[in-house]
């Protein structure tokens, strides 16, 4: 996917091009024009209607055809325009209509973007009314990690779902769902990790530099997907440091506030820019934060040469190593994983369009049983926490529950922690016979065991 402007020769050239995406037009007043938005959405909407391949994606899709087919017209000029927003607010902004299914995305002529639009009326209705206030604090990911840092135990005391009256006061207050597994906070984060040594045998040595981009959730939540990268780039033997100057800004571009992603990327790419000079890589270690560097940054801020420089500087930490074994080669010592490993291959993962490089870098791994599921988690940042939402979340991810659950492997790893964590707790739901549900991990940390690293 090429996120370069779309000139009116590519839109109209159609055939098999790959997708290319248009710069977000944020800054002028009529992107947050709302009948512009209307027309556009009937516009599209009809398109959908008459496909309808996304059928089986979100809730989005299946809501929009039902309010279509219930209409008194059973077409699109027979939905109300305020039921538009019903359709918004089912979208979990993941991009695979964009990316995997859609026929109609540019250079087609009729130019198709769905989930940008989606983002364009979620950034119209804050700019009329303003954020919703709870999603605006649970999306204050640094603020709020910094916070719990120094009271790291009494914070996941409070926050765990067996502490009925805390999470119950929680969904009374703040909308939270009492039921939804929520990231834990450590007292010793990411950024505070010793940095290895390169292994001046590895076959990198002396060829790689990387500084890791440890991600919000990573740096406050899961400071072991850290170590597991760290240990497995030295073992390479490459330099590796710790870069994390502020958090991607998915959950405000989820929120439609473009104005603070865009602080946030510009804030991002001036600090990682003098690292990448220095020929360090930057390598994410999720799949959200990896999307919104490559893609989304760029076309927030297309004219700023920085966010373009980091973009292309910036690789998955699955990808990064799995480009190491192809071209430099692995260090020895993998060890066979017992058990089984189901690869949960998520949605921004995949929006990155560099193919399953989670299952691709896990198969590196001998004798080890490794299954894929392509299916989406439904979990969606807040959307699979809050109470509003948490239903859709969960219908989504049923299926894809169920998937894993056939697989009956003892691991089950996702790009996407927050993914496999609702993946994991709607496993309880589907393992029979009583069988204890898959440990949950991040495919690099599933890679340090197979190197008999520990966690």
């Amino acid at each position: 996917m090429t996120t370069e402007p779309l000139s009116k020769a590519a839109v109209h050239e159609g055939g098999l091009g790959a997708p290319l995406r248009a710069p977000l037009d944020w800054r002028s007043d009529a992107f947050y024009d709302e009948a512009a938005i209307e027309a556009e959405m009937e516009r599209v909407f009809d398109i959908c209607h008459g496909c309808r391949r996304c059928f089986n994606l979100c809730d989005s899709f299946p809501l929009l055809f039902d309010m279509i087919d219930e209409s008194a017209t059973g077409e699109v000029d027979g939905v109300a325009k305020g039921d538009y927003k019903k359709v918004v607010d089912a979208c979990t902004l993941c991009d695979m209509c964009f990316m995997t299914k859609c026929p109609y995305v540019p250079p087609h002529p009729f130019a198709l973007d769905f989930p940008h639009l989606m983002l364009r009326h979620r950034a119209a209705e804050r700019k009329k009314h303003g954020g919703e206030f709870v999603r605006e604090q649970l999306g204050e990911t640094d603020r709020n990690g910094k916070l719990a840092k120094p009271v790291a135990g009494m914070a996941n005391w409070i926050t765990k779902r067996d502490n009925k009256l805390a999470r119950a006061a929680m969904e009374n207050l703040a909308g939270i769902d009492r039921d939804a597994e929520l990231p834990k906070y450590h007292g010793k984060t990411a950024t505070d990790l010793a940095i290895p040594k390169p292994n001046p045998t590895g076959p990198a040595f002396g060829l790689r530099k990387a500084a890791i981009y440890a991600t919000c959730f990573v740096d406050y939540n899961n400071p072991a997907t850290a170590t597991a990268a760290l240990a497995v780039l030295a073992a390479q033997g490459v330099e590796t440091r710790m870069a994390y100057p502020a958090c991607c800004g998915m959950p405000q571009f989820e929120a439609g506030d473009l104005e603070s992603v865009a602080r946030s990327a510009a804030k991002v790419a001036a600090e990682l820019g003098p690292l990448i000079d220095q020929g360090y890589d930057i390598v994410a270690l999720t799949a959200s934060c990896g999307l919104m560097l490559k893609f989304e940054w760029p076309l927030i801020l297309r004219e700023n040469e920085a966010v373009r420089k980091l973009a292309a500087a910036t690789r998955d930490i699955s990808e990064y190593v799995v480009d190491i074994a192809k071209t430099q080669g692995l260090a020895p010592g993998l060890a066979p994983i017992a058990g089984g490993v189901t690869v949960h291959h998520a949605c921004h993962a995949r929006a990155q369009n560099m193919g399953a490089k989670s299952a691709e870098l896990l198969k590196l791994i001998p004798d080890t049983r490794i299954d894929l599921v392509e299916r989406c988690s439904g979990h969606g940042g807040t959307f699979g926490v809050m109470k509003a939402t948490r239903p859709h979340a969960i219908k989504i991810g049923k299926p894809t529950a169920r998937q894993v659950a056939q697989k009956a492997n003892d691991t089950l790893c996702s790009d996407c922690p927050l993914a496999c964590k609702h993946l994991g707790q709607l496993l309880t739901t589907e393992t029979k016979d009583g069988a204890a549900p898959p440990v949950q991990a991040h495919p690099i940390e599933v890679f340090a065991r197979a190197y008999g690293f520990a966690a």
